[in-house]
Protein backbone atom coordinates (compact mmCIF):
# COMPACT_ATOMS: atom_id res chain seq x y z
CA UNK A 1 0.00 0.00 0.00
CA UNK A 2 1.21 3.86 -0.69
CA UNK A 3 0.25 7.16 0.72
CA UNK A 4 -2.93 8.36 -1.88
CA UNK A 5 -1.52 11.60 -4.01
CA UNK A 6 -3.72 14.66 -4.59
CA UNK A 7 -4.14 16.33 -7.99
CA UNK A 8 -0.68 17.74 -7.65
CA UNK A 9 0.93 14.42 -7.57
CA UNK A 10 1.78 15.28 -3.82
CA UNK A 11 1.38 13.35 -0.90
CA UNK A 12 -0.98 15.13 1.45
CA UNK A 13 -0.11 15.15 5.34
CA UNK A 14 -1.43 12.02 7.60
CA UNK A 15 -2.88 11.77 11.13
CA UNK A 16 0.17 12.30 13.63
CA UNK A 17 0.59 9.04 14.66
CA UNK A 18 3.25 8.46 18.28
CA UNK A 19 4.92 6.06 19.07
CA UNK A 20 7.48 5.44 22.24
CA UNK A 21 11.31 4.96 21.89
CA UNK A 22 12.96 3.19 24.41
CA UNK A 23 16.10 5.21 23.70
CA UNK A 24 14.75 8.55 24.22
CA UNK A 25 11.98 7.39 26.98
CA UNK A 26 9.73 9.62 25.38
CA UNK A 27 6.71 9.83 23.22
CA UNK A 28 7.22 11.44 19.96
CA UNK A 29 5.56 11.74 16.51
CA UNK A 30 6.37 9.06 13.77
CA UNK A 31 7.90 10.85 10.85
CA UNK A 32 9.40 8.32 8.53
CA UNK A 33 12.02 9.58 6.05
CA UNK A 34 9.74 7.94 3.24
CA UNK A 35 6.49 7.40 4.07
CA UNK A 36 6.16 4.94 1.17
CA UNK A 37 8.64 2.97 2.55
CA UNK A 38 8.40 2.14 6.04
CA UNK A 39 10.87 -0.68 7.70
CA UNK A 40 9.58 -2.56 11.18
CA UNK A 41 12.01 -5.10 11.89
CA UNK A 42 11.14 -7.45 15.33
CA UNK A 43 13.39 -10.08 16.78
CA UNK A 44 11.66 -13.54 16.13
CA UNK A 45 12.47 -16.81 18.89
CA UNK A 46 15.75 -19.03 18.87
CA UNK A 47 14.13 -22.19 18.06
CA UNK A 48 15.24 -25.08 19.74
CA UNK A 49 11.80 -26.01 21.07
CA UNK A 50 8.00 -25.03 20.13
CA UNK A 51 7.34 -21.48 20.74
CA UNK A 52 5.53 -20.17 23.76
CA UNK A 53 2.42 -18.05 23.96
CA UNK A 54 4.36 -15.80 25.65
CA UNK A 55 6.44 -15.89 22.08
CA UNK A 56 3.32 -14.45 20.28
CA UNK A 57 3.24 -11.18 21.66
CA UNK A 58 5.70 -9.42 19.42
CA UNK A 59 4.39 -11.10 16.33
CA UNK A 60 1.17 -10.17 17.39
CA UNK A 61 1.86 -6.25 18.11
CA UNK A 62 3.71 -5.61 15.14
CA UNK A 63 1.47 -7.72 12.70
CA UNK A 64 -1.47 -5.31 13.93
CA UNK A 65 0.96 -2.11 14.12
CA UNK A 66 1.57 -2.70 9.86
CA UNK A 67 -2.12 -3.12 9.78
CA UNK A 68 -2.40 -0.21 11.21
CA UNK A 69 0.38 2.13 9.45
CA UNK A 70 -1.12 0.70 6.39
CA UNK A 71 -4.42 1.89 7.55
CA UNK A 72 -3.29 5.77 8.05
CA UNK A 73 -1.63 5.54 4.22
CA UNK A 74 1.85 4.42 5.40
CA UNK A 75 3.49 1.80 2.80
CA UNK A 76 5.23 -1.22 5.23
CA UNK A 77 7.25 -3.53 5.11
CA UNK A 78 6.94 -5.85 7.95
CA UNK A 79 10.41 -8.43 8.88
CA UNK A 80 10.79 -10.30 11.44
CA UNK A 81 13.61 -13.06 11.82
CA UNK A 82 13.94 -16.72 13.09
CA UNK A 83 16.86 -17.50 14.73
CA UNK A 84 18.34 -20.81 13.83
CA UNK A 85 21.76 -20.34 15.09
CA UNK A 86 22.51 -20.42 18.54
CA UNK A 87 24.66 -22.61 22.17
CA UNK A 88 20.70 -23.31 23.05
CA UNK A 89 20.10 -24.95 19.56
CA UNK A 90 23.38 -26.92 19.70
CA UNK A 91 22.56 -27.85 23.56
CA UNK A 92 19.00 -28.72 22.76
CA UNK A 93 20.01 -30.60 19.46
CA UNK A 94 22.88 -32.93 21.67
CA UNK A 95 19.88 -33.34 24.46
CA UNK A 96 18.30 -34.88 21.88
CA UNK A 97 21.14 -36.72 20.01
CA UNK A 98 19.87 -35.01 17.13
CA UNK A 99 21.28 -32.77 14.33
CA UNK A 100 21.20 -29.30 15.38
CA UNK A 101 20.04 -27.84 11.34
CA UNK A 102 17.56 -30.78 11.51
CA UNK A 103 16.57 -29.45 14.92
CA UNK A 104 16.36 -25.83 13.91
CA UNK A 105 14.42 -26.62 10.62
CA UNK A 106 11.93 -28.71 12.57
CA UNK A 107 11.38 -25.95 15.52
CA UNK A 108 11.21 -23.67 12.28
CA UNK A 109 8.48 -24.97 10.59
CA UNK A 110 6.28 -25.56 14.06
CA UNK A 111 7.01 -21.73 14.59
CA UNK A 112 5.61 -20.54 11.32
CA UNK A 113 2.50 -23.34 11.60
CA UNK A 114 1.64 -22.10 15.15
CA UNK A 115 1.76 -18.73 14.44
CA UNK A 116 -0.14 -18.97 11.30
CA UNK A 117 -2.84 -19.90 13.34
CA UNK A 118 -3.23 -17.00 14.88
CA UNK A 119 -4.52 -15.22 11.55
CA UNK A 120 -2.66 -12.32 10.77
CA UNK A 121 -0.65 -13.30 7.63
CA UNK A 122 2.71 -13.67 7.52
CA UNK A 123 5.55 -11.13 7.80
CA UNK A 124 6.47 -9.55 4.34
CA UNK A 125 9.82 -11.32 4.92
CA UNK A 126 10.96 -13.99 7.55
CA UNK A 127 14.54 -14.56 7.02
CA UNK A 128 17.01 -16.98 8.73
CA UNK A 129 20.22 -17.03 10.53
CA UNK A 130 21.79 -19.66 8.85
CA UNK A 131 20.82 -18.18 5.36
CA UNK A 132 22.91 -14.68 6.10
CA UNK A 133 25.93 -16.29 6.18
CA UNK A 134 27.78 -14.09 3.94
CA UNK A 135 26.10 -11.13 4.84
CA UNK A 136 26.94 -11.21 8.45
CA UNK A 137 30.82 -12.45 7.72
CA UNK A 138 31.07 -9.29 5.79
CA UNK A 139 30.11 -6.83 8.45
CA UNK A 140 32.17 -8.61 10.97
CA UNK A 141 35.28 -7.87 8.67
CA UNK A 142 34.03 -4.37 8.34
CA UNK A 143 34.46 -4.19 12.27
CA UNK A 144 37.63 -5.92 12.00
CA UNK A 145 39.26 -3.10 9.52
CA UNK A 146 37.77 -0.41 11.41
CA UNK A 147 39.45 -1.22 14.80
CA UNK A 148 36.12 -2.04 16.31
CA UNK A 149 36.83 -5.51 16.49
CA UNK A 150 39.20 -8.25 16.74
CA UNK A 151 39.76 -12.10 15.92
CA UNK A 152 41.65 -14.25 18.58
CA UNK A 153 42.10 -17.81 18.17
CA UNK A 154 39.36 -18.15 15.43
CA UNK A 155 36.92 -15.88 17.85
CA UNK A 156 36.17 -12.41 16.91
CA UNK A 157 34.80 -10.00 19.85
CA UNK A 158 33.67 -6.43 19.59
CA UNK A 159 35.52 -3.71 21.61
CA UNK A 160 32.76 -1.86 23.74
CA UNK A 161 34.79 0.67 24.68
CA UNK A 162 35.65 1.69 21.63
CA UNK A 163 32.11 2.96 21.13
CA UNK A 164 31.38 6.49 23.44
CA UNK A 165 27.51 6.07 23.08
CA UNK A 166 27.63 2.60 24.26
CA UNK A 167 24.63 1.88 27.07
CA UNK A 168 22.22 4.63 25.73
CA UNK A 169 19.28 1.92 24.70
CA UNK A 170 19.53 0.27 28.18
CA UNK A 171 20.90 3.98 30.31
CA UNK A 172 23.08 1.17 32.05
CA UNK A 173 26.64 2.20 33.79
CA UNK A 174 28.81 0.23 31.14
CA UNK A 175 31.57 -0.93 34.17
CA UNK A 176 28.35 -2.60 35.39
CA UNK A 177 27.11 -4.78 32.40
CA UNK A 178 27.14 -8.15 31.88
CA UNK A 179 27.14 -9.75 28.37
CA UNK A 180 25.55 -12.83 29.89
CA UNK A 181 28.33 -15.04 28.09
CA UNK A 182 29.52 -15.94 31.21
CA UNK A 183 33.60 -17.73 31.14
CA UNK A 184 33.20 -18.95 28.15
CA UNK A 185 36.08 -16.65 25.92
CA UNK A 186 36.80 -15.15 29.12
CA UNK A 187 40.71 -15.46 28.57
CA UNK A 188 40.80 -14.03 25.13
CA UNK A 189 38.96 -11.14 25.75
CA UNK A 190 40.69 -7.76 25.93
CA UNK A 191 37.97 -6.44 28.30
CA UNK A 192 35.65 -8.57 29.69
CA UNK A 193 32.63 -6.32 28.90
CA UNK A 194 33.42 -7.43 24.96
CA UNK A 195 30.90 -9.54 23.24
CA UNK A 196 31.12 -12.29 20.80
CA UNK A 197 30.71 -11.52 17.17
CA UNK A 198 31.90 -14.68 15.98
CA UNK A 199 32.78 -18.58 17.79
CA UNK A 200 34.97 -20.61 16.42
CA UNK A 201 34.04 -23.79 15.96
CA UNK A 202 33.87 -26.40 19.10
CA UNK A 203 34.47 -30.54 19.13
CA UNK A 204 30.79 -31.61 19.14
CA UNK A 205 29.21 -28.73 17.14
CA UNK A 206 27.65 -30.46 14.44
CA UNK A 207 26.91 -27.14 11.87
CA UNK A 208 29.30 -24.57 11.34
CA UNK A 209 30.56 -22.18 8.47
CA UNK A 210 34.23 -20.76 6.90
CA UNK A 211 35.19 -17.62 7.37
CA UNK A 212 38.39 -15.79 7.66
CA UNK A 213 39.52 -15.52 10.93
CA UNK A 214 38.63 -19.77 11.24
CA UNK A 215 35.28 -22.18 11.21
CA UNK A 216 32.58 -21.40 13.33
CA UNK A 217 29.47 -19.49 13.48
CA UNK A 218 28.14 -16.29 14.38
CA UNK A 219 27.08 -14.51 17.77
CA UNK A 220 23.79 -13.97 18.25
CA UNK A 221 23.33 -10.06 17.94
CA UNK A 222 25.47 -9.95 14.74
CA UNK A 223 22.74 -12.12 13.25
CA UNK A 224 19.78 -9.24 13.63
CA UNK A 225 21.84 -6.33 12.64
CA UNK A 226 23.08 -8.26 9.57
CA UNK A 227 19.57 -9.73 8.62
CA UNK A 228 18.15 -6.18 9.25
CA UNK A 229 20.44 -4.23 7.20
CA UNK A 230 20.36 -6.68 4.57
CA UNK A 231 16.23 -6.74 4.28
CA UNK A 232 15.74 -3.29 5.11
CA UNK A 233 19.08 -1.14 4.78
CA UNK A 234 20.45 1.09 7.79
CA UNK A 235 18.25 3.57 9.27
CA UNK A 236 15.21 2.10 9.12
CA UNK A 237 12.40 3.40 11.18
CA UNK A 238 11.04 0.94 14.00
CA UNK A 239 12.97 -2.13 15.39
CA UNK A 240 11.09 -3.99 18.08
CA UNK A 241 10.96 -6.91 20.25
CA UNK A 242 10.80 -8.03 23.73
CA UNK A 243 11.14 -5.83 26.88
CA UNK A 244 14.02 -8.48 27.71
CA UNK A 245 15.74 -7.99 24.75
CA UNK A 246 16.90 -4.34 25.35
CA UNK A 247 20.10 -5.30 27.33
CA UNK A 248 22.28 -7.20 25.84
CA UNK A 249 20.51 -7.84 22.26
CA UNK A 250 19.98 -4.92 21.15
CA UNK A 251 21.89 -2.74 22.63
CA UNK A 252 24.85 -4.58 21.15
CA UNK A 253 22.61 -4.30 17.54
CA UNK A 254 23.20 -0.58 18.06
CA UNK A 255 26.39 -0.87 18.82
CA UNK A 256 27.66 -3.10 15.81
CA UNK A 257 26.23 -1.41 13.41
CA UNK A 258 26.64 2.45 14.21
CA UNK A 259 30.48 1.10 14.86
CA UNK A 260 30.70 -0.41 11.40
CA UNK A 261 28.26 1.89 9.06
CA UNK A 262 28.56 5.17 11.02
CA UNK A 263 24.69 5.80 11.72
CA UNK A 264 22.10 4.29 13.40
CA UNK A 265 20.66 1.16 12.33
CA UNK A 266 17.40 2.43 13.35
CA UNK A 267 15.42 5.21 14.35
CA UNK A 268 12.85 4.18 16.53
CA UNK A 269 13.27 1.47 19.35
CA UNK A 270 10.06 0.00 20.65
CA UNK A 271 9.20 -2.90 22.88
CA UNK A 272 6.41 -4.96 24.12
CA UNK A 273 6.30 -6.04 27.99
CA UNK A 274 6.23 -9.30 29.22
CA UNK A 275 3.42 -11.94 30.09
CA UNK A 276 3.33 -12.94 33.13
CA UNK A 277 1.55 -15.70 35.41
CA UNK A 278 0.87 -14.23 38.65
CA UNK A 279 3.54 -12.32 41.50
CA UNK A 280 5.27 -10.74 38.42
CA UNK A 281 6.92 -13.82 36.85
CA UNK A 282 7.76 -13.96 33.84
CA UNK A 283 6.77 -16.58 31.12
CA UNK A 284 9.96 -18.02 30.10
CA UNK A 285 11.44 -21.63 28.92
CA UNK A 286 14.19 -21.07 31.29
CA UNK A 287 12.27 -20.67 33.78
CA UNK A 288 9.67 -24.13 33.29
CA UNK A 289 6.41 -22.13 33.24
CA UNK A 290 5.47 -21.78 29.85
CA UNK A 291 2.46 -22.53 28.25
CA UNK A 292 2.67 -23.18 24.27
CA UNK A 293 1.16 -21.12 21.72
CA UNK A 294 -0.17 -24.26 20.38
CA UNK A 295 -1.68 -25.47 23.27
CA UNK A 296 -3.60 -21.98 24.18
CA UNK A 297 -4.45 -21.98 20.06
CA UNK A 298 -6.23 -25.39 20.52
CA UNK A 299 -8.16 -24.19 23.75
CA UNK A 300 -8.99 -20.83 22.62
CA UNK A 301 -8.19 -20.10 18.79
CA UNK A 302 -6.58 -17.49 17.25
CA UNK A 303 -9.45 -14.91 17.07
CA UNK A 304 -9.46 -15.20 21.39
CA UNK A 305 -5.65 -14.52 21.17
CA UNK A 306 -5.28 -11.53 19.20
CA UNK A 307 -8.47 -10.23 21.73
CA UNK A 308 -6.35 -11.11 24.90
CA UNK A 309 -3.31 -9.45 23.56
CA UNK A 310 -4.91 -6.52 22.34
CA UNK A 311 -6.73 -5.90 25.69
CA UNK A 312 -2.98 -4.65 27.34
CA UNK A 313 -1.17 -1.98 26.19
CA UNK A 314 1.78 -3.53 24.39
CA UNK A 315 4.27 -1.47 26.74
CA UNK A 316 3.12 -3.66 29.40
CA UNK A 317 3.45 -6.54 31.35
CA UNK A 318 0.36 -9.06 30.61
CA UNK A 319 -1.07 -11.86 32.87
CA UNK A 320 -2.19 -14.43 31.22
CA UNK A 321 -4.68 -17.25 32.27
CA UNK A 322 -7.09 -18.98 31.42
CA UNK A 323 -9.71 -16.79 32.86
CA UNK A 324 -8.37 -14.17 30.59
CA UNK A 325 -8.93 -16.11 27.52
CA UNK A 326 -12.19 -16.98 27.99
CA UNK A 327 -12.92 -13.27 28.66
CA UNK A 328 -11.41 -13.18 25.42
CA UNK A 329 -13.46 -15.36 23.85
CA UNK A 330 -17.02 -13.71 25.17
CA UNK A 331 -15.98 -10.70 23.80
CA UNK A 332 -15.08 -11.65 20.44
CA UNK A 333 -18.93 -13.66 20.86
CA UNK A 334 -20.32 -9.71 22.01
CA UNK A 335 -19.02 -9.03 18.67
CA UNK A 336 -20.29 -11.70 16.72
CA UNK A 337 -23.42 -11.58 18.11
CA UNK A 338 -23.65 -8.15 16.98
CA UNK A 339 -22.47 -8.73 13.32
CA UNK A 340 -25.27 -10.79 12.93
CA UNK A 341 -27.50 -8.26 13.29
CA UNK A 342 -25.61 -5.56 11.02
CA UNK A 343 -25.98 -5.09 7.18
CA UNK A 344 -23.81 -4.39 4.15
CA UNK A 345 -23.01 -0.80 4.12
CA UNK A 346 -21.71 2.08 5.33
CA UNK A 347 -22.79 2.68 9.60
CA UNK A 348 -24.60 5.38 10.59
CA UNK A 349 -22.75 9.47 11.09
CA UNK A 350 -24.16 9.06 14.89
CA UNK A 351 -21.73 5.93 15.14
CA UNK A 352 -18.51 7.64 13.85
CA UNK A 353 -17.51 9.12 16.78
CA UNK A 354 -16.38 6.08 18.26
CA UNK A 355 -14.68 4.61 15.17
CA UNK A 356 -12.95 8.02 15.29
CA UNK A 357 -11.83 7.87 18.85
CA UNK A 358 -11.12 3.86 17.83
CA UNK A 359 -8.10 5.11 15.35
CA UNK A 360 -7.02 8.40 17.69
CA UNK A 361 -6.59 5.79 20.54
CA UNK A 362 -4.22 4.03 18.32
CA UNK A 363 -2.13 7.54 17.60
CA UNK A 364 -1.62 7.65 20.72
CA UNK A 365 1.09 5.46 21.26
CA UNK A 366 -0.97 2.48 19.71
CA UNK A 367 -2.98 2.24 22.32
CA UNK A 368 -5.35 -0.66 21.33
CA UNK A 369 -6.68 -0.93 25.06
CA UNK A 370 -8.31 2.07 24.53
CA UNK A 371 -9.35 1.55 20.98
CA UNK A 372 -10.88 -1.71 21.90
CA UNK A 373 -13.05 0.52 24.46
CA UNK A 374 -14.46 2.63 21.43
CA UNK A 375 -14.73 -0.25 19.58
CA UNK A 376 -17.02 -2.16 22.23
CA UNK A 377 -18.73 1.19 22.18
CA UNK A 378 -19.96 1.37 18.84
CA UNK A 379 -21.25 -2.26 19.41
CA UNK A 380 -23.25 -0.79 22.15
CA UNK A 381 -24.77 1.86 20.40
CA UNK A 382 -25.31 -0.19 17.43
CA UNK A 383 -27.05 -3.05 19.39
CA UNK A 384 -29.35 0.26 20.83
CA UNK A 385 -30.21 1.23 17.04
CA UNK A 386 -33.53 0.67 15.73
CA UNK A 387 -32.60 1.60 12.19
CA UNK A 388 -30.55 -1.30 10.28
CA UNK A 389 -27.20 -0.36 11.32
CA UNK A 390 -23.96 -0.82 8.22
CA UNK A 391 -21.01 -2.85 8.96
CA UNK A 392 -18.45 -0.79 7.90
CA UNK A 393 -17.48 1.17 10.85
CA UNK A 394 -16.68 -2.15 12.47
CA UNK A 395 -15.13 -3.97 9.94
CA UNK A 396 -12.59 -1.47 9.23
CA UNK A 397 -11.86 -1.35 12.93
CA UNK A 398 -11.57 -5.31 13.10
CA UNK A 399 -9.17 -5.49 9.76
CA UNK A 400 -6.45 -3.27 11.28
CA UNK A 401 -6.42 -5.62 14.73
CA UNK A 402 -6.87 -8.61 12.83
CA UNK A 403 -9.93 -9.63 13.97
CA UNK A 404 -12.00 -9.24 10.67
CA UNK A 405 -12.53 -13.07 10.67
CA UNK A 406 -15.34 -12.53 13.44
CA UNK A 407 -17.64 -10.79 10.83
CA UNK A 408 -17.57 -13.99 8.79
CA UNK A 409 -21.09 -15.89 8.36
CA UNK A 410 -20.89 -19.18 10.38
CA UNK A 411 -21.48 -21.75 8.59
CA UNK A 412 -23.32 -24.59 10.27
CA UNK A 413 -21.03 -27.44 12.06
CA UNK A 414 -20.18 -30.47 9.95
CA UNK A 415 -21.99 -33.59 11.08
CA UNK A 416 -18.69 -35.00 12.71
CA UNK A 417 -18.90 -32.59 14.90
CA UNK A 418 -22.66 -32.30 15.51
CA UNK A 419 -22.13 -36.46 16.52
CA UNK A 420 -19.14 -35.72 18.81
CA UNK A 421 -21.32 -33.29 20.29
CA UNK A 422 -24.25 -35.44 21.00
CA UNK A 423 -22.06 -37.96 22.08
CA UNK A 424 -20.32 -35.35 24.74
CA UNK A 425 -23.76 -34.27 25.43
CA UNK A 426 -24.61 -38.46 26.22
CA UNK A 427 -21.06 -38.56 28.30
CA UNK A 428 -22.13 -35.99 30.53
CA UNK A 429 -25.79 -37.09 31.22
CA UNK A 430 -24.08 -40.65 32.09
CA UNK A 431 -21.64 -38.77 34.64
CA UNK A 432 -18.53 -40.16 32.50
CA UNK A 433 -16.71 -37.08 32.66
CA UNK A 434 -13.29 -38.23 31.36
CA UNK A 435 -15.03 -39.80 27.93
CA UNK A 436 -16.72 -35.97 27.68
CA UNK A 437 -13.26 -34.83 28.19
CA UNK A 438 -11.99 -36.71 25.57
CA UNK A 439 -14.49 -35.77 23.28
CA UNK A 440 -14.50 -32.23 23.83
CA UNK A 441 -10.91 -32.35 22.68
CA UNK A 442 -11.84 -34.34 19.91
CA UNK A 443 -14.34 -31.64 18.81
CA UNK A 444 -11.61 -28.78 19.40
CA UNK A 445 -9.58 -30.42 16.89
CA UNK A 446 -12.39 -30.22 14.24
CA UNK A 447 -11.99 -26.12 15.34
CA UNK A 448 -15.76 -26.27 17.07
CA UNK A 449 -16.90 -26.51 20.84
CA UNK A 450 -19.66 -26.33 22.59
CA UNK A 451 -21.21 -23.39 24.38
CA UNK A 452 -24.44 -21.88 26.02
CA UNK A 453 -26.01 -19.32 23.36
CA UNK A 454 -29.56 -17.26 23.95
CA UNK A 455 -31.38 -20.50 22.56
CA UNK A 456 -29.28 -23.06 24.93
CA UNK A 457 -26.36 -25.08 23.69
CA UNK A 458 -24.86 -24.61 20.15
CA UNK A 459 -21.34 -25.70 18.52
CA UNK A 460 -19.07 -22.52 17.20
CA UNK A 461 -16.24 -22.20 15.55
CA UNK A 462 -13.17 -21.86 18.37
Amino acid sequence: MTLPRNAAGTVPSVPDVTLYDTRTRQIAPFKPSDPDNVGIYACGPTVYARVHVGNARPFVVFSQLKRFLEHEGYGVKFVANITDINDKIYDAAAQAARPSAELAAEMSAHYVEDTGRIGLGRPDAEPKASEFIDPIVDLIQALIDNGHAYATHGDVYFRVRTLPGYGALSRRDVDQMDQGEGVEGADLKEDPLDFALWKAHKPGEDTFWPAPWGDGRPGWHIECSAMAEKELGVGFDIHGGGIDLVFPHHENEIAQTEAARGEPLARIWMHNGMLELGAGEKMAKSVGNIRSLSGVLDDYGGPALVMYFSGGHYRQPIAFSDERMQEAQRANDRIREAARRLTDGPSPDALRPHRDAFFEALRNDFNTPEALAALFNWVREANRSEAPVGDADLREMLTVLGLESLLEAQEGAPPEAVELAERRDAARQARDFAAADRLRDELRALGWEVRDGPEGAELVPV
